[in-house]
């Protein structure tokens, strides 16, 4: 299936849809697509991402629910991030904030454990949250420099 082909067949799924929740993964696909549609690939890039897209089976008749498609986007960023390195805008934020606050519970329990528990946990935690941003926004701004970014 070619990329037009999807990109068709979302847009039919989407003017189909009734929840709100079905349209939001559809024009998630649909801006996806739409942007590798832009970008400057080659032919053996192309072909591996219809390679990558005949396996979400759009042309079957039975219809899938939207966990199948949250499901199937994840796999399509995840294949696109490991064959091409592409990522999408605010990859490495989102990413640099969840580790962030993880990490930052740790560093709240540990290092500052002098505070009241509750005090020290919400220290680190806010302290992790903007390290993590930060990083994941310099990260970020590499992968835009660099034209990973979709």
């Amino acid at each position: 299936m070619t990329i037009k082909e999807a990109l068709t067949d979302f847009k039919n799924l989407e003017a189909e849809a009734t929840k709100k929740s079905e349209m939001k993964i559809y024009q998630r696909f649909i801006q996806l697509l739409t942007r590798l549609e832009r970008r400057d690939l080659s032919g053996d890039e192309v072909q591996s991402i219809e390679e990558a897209l005949d396996a979400f089976d759009l042309k079957s008749t039975t219809r899938h629910t939207q966990k199948h498609w949250d499901k199937a986007f994840r796999q399509f960023q995840k294949f696109l991030k490991d064959t091409f390195s592409l990522t999408t805008k605010g990859y490495y934020t989102n990413l640099g904030l969840g580790l962030g606050a993880t990490f930052g519970v740790v560093f709240g329990v540990t290092v500052l454990s002098g505070l009241e528990r509750s005090l020290g946990i919400s220290y680190g935690i806010a302290i992790g949250m903007v390290v993590g941003l930060l990083i994941g926004r310099n990260l970020d701004a590499r992968a835009m420099a660099s034209g990973r970014v979709i």
